[in-house]
C-alpha cells in the first residue's frame, strides 16, 4: 500500500466512531423529511415479495422523528432499531470504538431469528390469510391489528 493509502486508512480509522452517529442523524433527517430520496428493496423490486427488512428504514426514521405509531405500522422492529442506533451512537462516541462491547454473535443471531419469525408471520398473514400485514405499494394504510 502506498504512503497516501496508509494516511487515508489512519484518518478513516480515527473517524470510525462517528459512523453510527452519522447514520442515526441521516435516518432522523429522513424521518423529519420523508420526501428525501432513499433506496428501495431490490428483492421486492424484482419479485414483488417483501424481504424481512422491507419498510424497516422508514420505520426507524419515523421512530427517530418521534412518530412511534407510524413506525410500528411500517415495521415492528423500527422503534427497537431506532433505540439501538441511539445507544450505539452514544457508545461509539464515548468509547471511540465502532463495534460496541454489548454486540456479540449470540445477540445478533437472536435478532436475526426474531426478524425472520416476524417476517414469516407477516408473509402468512398477507399471502395466506389475506390480511394487510405489509403496506400496499409502500403506502401506509390501516394495519391488520
Amino acid at each position: 500500500m502506498s504512503a497516501a493509502g496508509r494516511r487515508w486508512n489512519r484518518r478513516l480509522s480515527r473517524c470510525r466512531s462517528l459512523l453510527p452517529a452519522g447514520l442515526t442523524g441521516l435516518l432522523a433527517l429522513k424521518g423529519l423529511h420523508p420526501g428525501l430520496p432513499g433506496l428501495s428493496c431490490p428483492l421486492r423490486a424484482l419479485t414483488g415479495i417483501p424481504c424481512p427488512t422491507c419498510y424497516l428504514t422508514r420505520a426507524t426514521a419515523a421512530a427517530l422523528a418521534g412518530r412511534l405509531e407510524e413506525s410500528l405500522a411500517w415495521h415492528a422492529f423500527g422503534p427497537l432499531l431506532a433505540g439501538g442506533l441511539v445507544v450505539w451512537s452514544v457508545q461509539a462516541l464515548r468509547t471511540g470504538q465502532l463495534v460496541p462491547g454489548f454486540l456479540n454473535g449470540r445477540r445478533l443471531s437472536l435478532a436475526a431469528v426474531l426478524l425472520l419469525l416476524y417476517w414469516a408471520a407477516r408473509m402468512v398473514l398477507t399471502y395466506a390469510l389475506g390480511l394487510a400485514a405489509f403496506p400496499a405499494g409502500g403506502q401506509l394504510r390501516t394495519p391488520w391489528w
